[in-house]
């Protein structure tokens, strides 16, 4: 997996993969113009998604469907702290809440990202003359 992000002064940025790109900026209130996700948004946007597709997948595994199926990723953070402590991820679909039970229990073996929340990989930061 690559991904990339191009600083363009301020709080903002550009972030690419694959041919897609995604705006990045802060809030006015934070110093920037708001014109693109947080990166803390983008953070839990990715565990939202996949675990909405993970869903699916475990859904469709059972041949069931998930109408209005929605997942919604809240995030605390401890005081002023530059992290989060507690994030909750809400899933709800127009179908009983016992059947989409079962699928959240079986869709957290299928989502890439809540698996790597939950075992953190190692970070490695380096300078370097150009990024490849």
């Amino acid at each position: 997996m690559k991904v990339t992000a191009t600083y363009h002064g301020g709080y903002a940025a550009t972030v690419e993969a694959r041919g897609h790109s995604v705006a990045v900026d802060e809030p006015v209130e934070s110093g920037g113009e708001d014109n693109g996700f947080m990166p803390t948004e983008l953070l839990f946007a990715g565990l939202a998604s996949c675990f909405a597709l993970a869903l699916g997948h475990a859904a469709r595994k059972r041949d069931l469907e998930l109408p209005g199926l929605r997942v919604e990723v809240t995030a605390e953070r401890p005081g002023r702290e530059l992290r989060y402590d507690r994030v909750v991820v809400s899933a709800s679909a127009d179908v009983p809440a016992e059947d989409l039970a079962a699928l959240v229990d079986k869709a957290a073996r299928f989502c890439w990202v809540s698996n790597t929340f939950a075992t953190p990989p190692d970070i490695e930061y380096r300078a370097t003359t150009e990024v490849t």
